[in-house]
């Protein structure tokens, strides 16, 4: 067997550690006008197959599940998620509400994500707060929005995690830019 030097891929050990920091960063796209949020959206893939009971059991299954959202003030992605979840709930019927930033970050810290902050959404079972599945990180369209919904909502009722989370792998992470930190004292 011949190696080529240019086809070397360098050992797992010698490999430069990438930090979670890093990683984090990767995984979200700050956004600060209505034109970046409709620029990295455009680049997000839209779900385009659906199962033949996707909308019966949406709808069927609507007074079981409560969708819930972290939010901000002024979080452009915020708003943009919560404008979708609405029309959500007005084609479902499912209840969505918001959650807290502290209960939001246990959460985030409980499920393991990669990535604390706003917004995330989040379905769980009207009787049950302590169980849960993320739908959305950041903001997304509004078929895979519903995609996720019908997934976590299949994902509650026993059907296996894996193949749950694997078709919700692609969450878009878009968050909104905040503002610089004061080096000033006074606004601090």
């Amino acid at each position: 067997m011949v190696i080529l030097p240019w086809l070397a891929v360098p050992v797992i050990g010698d490999a430069q550690q990438i930090s979670r920091e890093a990683a984090m960063r990767a995984a979200v796209h700050p956004v600060s006008t209505p034109a970046d949020l409709r620029l990295w959206l455009s680049r997000v893939p839209v779900t385009r197959d659906f199962p033949p009971d996707f909308q019966t059991m949406l709808r069927s299954q609507a007074s079981l599940y409560v969708i819930e959202i972290s939010t901000a003030p002024d979080c452009l992605p915020c708003g943009d998620l919560w404008t979708k979840l609405q029309a959500f709930r007005a084609q479902y019927g499912w209840q969505v509400r918001t959650v807290g930033a502290q209960e939001a970050m246990l959460r985030s810290g409980r499920l393991g994500l990669p990535w604390v902050g706003n917004p995330v959404a989040w379905v769980r079972p009207v009787t049950d707060p302590n169980r849960m599945v993320p739908i959305a990180i950041g903001t997304d369209h509004e078929v895979n929005i519903a995609r996720n919904a019908w997934l976590a909502a299949r994902m509650l009722t026993g059907a296996r995690a894996a193949v749950g989370v694997r078709a919700m792998s692609k969450f878009t992470g878009i968050v909104g830019v905040r503002a610089p930190a004061s080096s000033s004292p006074k606004g601090r």
